[in-house]
């Protein structure tokens, strides 16, 4: 079955070659060149994912998000020009899946669509066989099925693939994982990605987990090896 993607975007090149990519790689795109739009047209065909843009006139990224989930719990990633916190924090817990800085890659974004959706999809029953179960590790509790993660109860706001890396170390505590590993284990192995890409995320997990407690240091660094989630 052909998912079908809303894209919403005031930027007509990025509207134009990301619908091409997304087309080519078998999705039914409909474009919206701002919020308004695009809320009026996915209240009369809705869509199985969002692609919304932060930053746009007449009704931004925020507002649309926080209108959509008044009558839909379908999956939001949002973009974004600015690497700012802030907004990110703040877009996770109004209810978006995940999150994407510009300038990005086509097939990065194509990849975190597909992770989006199939959570989506796998999450809808819980009933479905081969279900993930939930991690505790001490204070950390993570439930893949409802992509929940909290540090000494407290919720932590994780993108999709900062969630994915940080199941990937805490299923296996101790166990010394390699950026090679954890870029499989967020991207999956047809997907590229440098090194300081794997590092950046974890330098944004720690901040997330600093952020509810200031003296975490689960995630353990080593150098020239990779990341371990420790055992104590």
């Amino acid at each position: 079955m052909r998912h079908t993607i809303a894209l919403v975007d005031d930027d007509k090149n990025i509207l134009t070659s990301v619908s091409m990519a997304l087309e080519a790689e078998g999705f039914n795109v409909r474009s919206y060149s701002d919020g308004a739009e695009a809320l009026a047209g996915l209240a009369q065909r809705p869509a199985d994912l969002a692609i919304l843009d932060i930053k746009m006139p007449r009704m931004d990224g925020m507002e649309l998000l926080g209108k959509l989930r008044t009558q839909s719990r379908m999956p939001v990633i949002f973009l974004t020009s600015k690497d700012d916190e802030i907004d990110e924090v703040l877009g996770l817990r109004m209810g978006a899946d995940d999150y994407i800085t510009k300038p990005f890659s086509q097939r990065l974004l194509i990849e975190r669509i597909r992770a989006v959706l199939r959570r989506a999809e796998t999450g809808e029953d819980g009933a479905k066989p081969g279900k993930e179960k939930t991690i505790v590790r001490g204070e950390l509790v993570m439930d893949p099925e409802r992509h929940l993660c909290t540090w000494k109860g407290a919720p932590v706001s994780l993108t999709v693939t900062e969630f994915l890396i940080l199941q990937s170390l805490a299923a296996r505590p101790g166990h010394v994982k390699s950026r090679d590993q954890l870029m499989d284990a967020a991207y999956g192995e047809n997907v590229y990605v440098d090194d300081r890409t794997i590092d950046s995320h974890i330098k944004r997990l720690r901040k997330k987990f600093k952020i509810v407690d200031d003296a975490f240091d689960k995630i353990e660094t080593l150098y020239g090896i990779g990341y371990r989630y420790s055992e104590s």
